[in-house]
């Protein structure tokens, strides 16, 4: 008899990510020739510019096709350390060892969560958060603690609340500003709040900023704006969201010399270095600025043309209350009020829309909200305001509140 699977320890506790779960429910309802409108993923509709395509093109026709360090080329490197050492007002401006680049910002979070945590350990995750940072942590066998924020307030987590969620074994926080899943922006008071608790107690923190050039009213401030030291700190960022280079799988830690050494070996043993070509593509994204500044721009008045227009539909009589997001692509949605027979509103709200209205949106459940349903409004305008509009109608009838 063959002998039956049982998974280790390391994954015992692992889930798959509901985001990704969704948008292959999703996959497979369009296969089948269903006319699915998918606000699930969370990857930019737009094309990588051109001004990188040429460059990583420029880079395998040159014989960029070998093995790099682990950690990245030293030129990739040095260009990340400028633009961070551009927004560091403090007297240690990183440099290319301060940097290790990854094969996109999700790895660079595994590497430093299996780098700076372990048995014993407590990571504090604001609530709701990316699906994956608690996952994240328990396969660095640390132990996530969540901490729910204010849904009145843009589910924006306290210095109180934090401060009041840590135990001995508190070892560290990870923040994520503009947040995915609630678009929340922390403005410079807040974000500064957090990061001095921190150092007063002792934690490390694990500044996730894949979004932060993806901002409306106001430009998301990272933690190297506002530390002066930044002995505690990891960076971590990436070309995926901003230079709509997702599939190039190219994120980054900035983070202290010993630290990003760590990084690095551990990089070693397990991927090696990230893919040679993207890494010259993602060279000409933060070098070639003129041209990747325009592109930005251009992106964030779509999103932003796209996030007023689902807003204005929101603000109906009978719409579901929605968090006003500052930063990124996404809606959170509360479907509280939504029927269901398991107490699972917000799942119950996703099951109602991508079977009888054709709209693929993610459960609360997957960011620690089951009340909430995150939809992404990185899509066609057309596709974001229809969709929008069937999930007001949806909310309404099934909670029977006129127009």
């Amino acid at each position: 008899m063959p002998q039956a699977f049982v998974p280790s320890a390391n994954v015992a506790q692992l889930r798959p990510s509901a985001t990704i779960a969704t948008a292959a429910r999703a996959r497979a309802l369009k296969a089948a020739g269903r006319p699915i409108i998918d606000l699930s993923i969370g990857e930019p509709d737009f094309d990588t510019p051109d001004f990188i395509k040429a460059a990583a093109a420029r880079a395998i026709a040159g014989g960029a096709t070998k093995y790099t360090a682990p950690e990245g080329i030293m030129p990739l490197r040095e260009a990340i350390a400028a633009v961070a050492g551009a927004q560091y007002r403090g007297g240690d401006a990183p440099q290319g060892l301060d940097v290790c680049v990854s094969g996109g910002s999700k790895q660079v979070l595994f590497n430093a969560c299996f780098a700076l945590f372990g048995p014993g350990d407590e990571v504090l995750v604001p609530t709701p958060a990316w699906t994956s940072y608690l996952d994240i942590v328990m396969l660095a066998r640390a132990t996530p603690v969540p901490v729910m924020g204010d849904p009145d307030d843009g589910f924006r987590v306290s210095v109180d609340a934090l401060a009041a969620a840590a135990t001995p074994r508190t070892k560290g926080i990870i923040l994520n500003s503009p947040c995915n899943p609630t678009g929340t922006v922390l403005d410079a008071d807040e974000l500064r709040a957090i990061l001095d608790l921190a150092r007063a107690k002792g934690w490390w923190v694990i500044s996730d900023e894949i979004y932060r050039r993806i901002a409306y009213e106001r430009a998301a401030p990272g933690a190297l704006d506002l530390v002066e030291a930044r002995d505690n700190l990891v960076v971590v960022d990436g070309v995926a969201k901003a230079y709509a280079m997702t599939g190039w799988r190219i994120g980054w830690a900035v983070a202290p010399r010993a630290v990003a050494k760590t990084l690095a070996d551990l990089q070693s043993q397990t991927t090696s270095n990230p893919n040679t070509p993207a890494q010259h593509a993602a060279l000409a994204a933060l070098t070639e600025r003129d041209a990747a500044e325009e592109s930005i721009a251009a992106m964030v008045r779509a999103f932003r043309a796209r996030r007023d227009a689902a807003l204005a539909i929101l603000a109906e009589p009978g719409a579901p209350r929605v968090i006003a997001p500052g930063g990124a692509f996404y809606l959170y949605v509360d479907a509280g009020d939504f029927p269901a027979d398991d107490g699972d509103t917000g799942g119950a709200f996703c099951r109602a829309l991508l079977e009888e209205q054709d709209v693929a949106v993610v459960p609360g459940s997957a960011f620690g909200t089951p009340g909430w349903v995150r939809l992404s409004y990185a899509a066609a305008e057309h596709d974001v305001v229809t969709a929008v509009r069937r999930l007001v109608d949806t909310y309404r009838a099934a909670t029977r509140v006129p127009a």
